[in-house]
């Protein structure tokens, strides 16, 4: 049985910047960092959602605000959620066979489709956060949080066993199918219902939408997944990187509505 610890430190380790040593390399502490994902997304969401409210409390605007809460994942990350989502968008825009797909999203230079994903779902994202911290300092906050859960929520079901890797190698082929589906199922219940209960405080937009938006996210995060699947054969790093940053966009999106 592998030590919590080792889960903890294989999450944090892999997927932000954080000075966490991984002790452990193997299929088992994988499935706990990948369990734990979560966890990491509560972290990255709080500062995300810490940063903007203190500049909404400094005199900044909800814009400005919006651009430092959704810079932030990317920091703590050294943008490799972002790269990844480019990496995939070149590889599903080239329409070639896998193998050569595969080839293409290794590449270090990003191609138009991955260019026009970035600026599109930047722009997504700082679109939403500013909406949201125009509308109530509390629901913008809240939406951060939620967002950032949602994202590495993504990951701990994309890890899920029964999705195989693409590569014999690499950070996908490290995490690919490690997660018992009821293990998964279980932690994805937990997160909808705490971002339920956050939507739920004062000044926020309700549980209901907040728990919804973490849903739909899981549901835009599933059908990205299930379509790199078929065309490459199964999942990379740079797919999860993709997958995290749908699920964080979608939700955000969904947090807007209505407002």
């Amino acid at each position: 049985m592998t030590p919590p610890l080792d889960g903890l430190r294989f999450a944090f380790g892999t997927l932000t910047v954080l000075p966490v040593r991984v002790t452990r390399w193997d299929r088992a502490a994988a499935r706990g960092g990948m369990l734990a994902a979560p966890l990491v997304g509560l972290v990255v969401g709080g500062a995300a959602a810490g940063l903007g409210l203190l500049l909404l409390f400094l005199g900044a605007g909800p814009l400005l605000a919006a651009v430092a809460s959704a810079a932030v994942p990317a920091v703590l990350t050294r943008g490799l959620h972002l790269d990844g989502l480019a990496d995939t968008a070149d590889g599903l825009g080239s329409g070639r066979p896998a193998e050569d797909a595969l080839r293409i999203m290794k590449q270090s230079d990003i191609g138009p489709f991955g260019v026009l994903t970035l600026v599109f779902v930047l722009l997504a994202q700082v679109g939403a956060l500013a909406q949201l911290y125009d509308d109530s300092w509390t629901r913008g906050a809240v939406a951060a949080l939620a967002s950032a859960v949602a994202a590495r929520l993504a990951l701990t079901l994309a890890a899920r066993a029964g999705v195989p890797a693409a590569r014999p190698e690499g950070l996908g082929a490290a995490v690919a199918g490690v997660v018992p589906v009821p293990g998964a199922l279980a932690v994805a219940a937990g997160c909808v219902l705490a971002a339920a209960a956050w939507g739920g405080l004062p000044g926020a937009d309700g549980a209901v939408r907040t728990g919804v938006a973490v849903v739909l996210a899981l549901g835009a995060a599933e059908l990205l997944l299930r379509h790199c699947t078929r065309r490459f054969g199964g999942v990379t790093g740079d797919v999860f990187g993709g997958l995290a940053e749908t699920a964080a966009t979608t939700a955000l999106i969904v947090s807007a509505l209505g407002s």
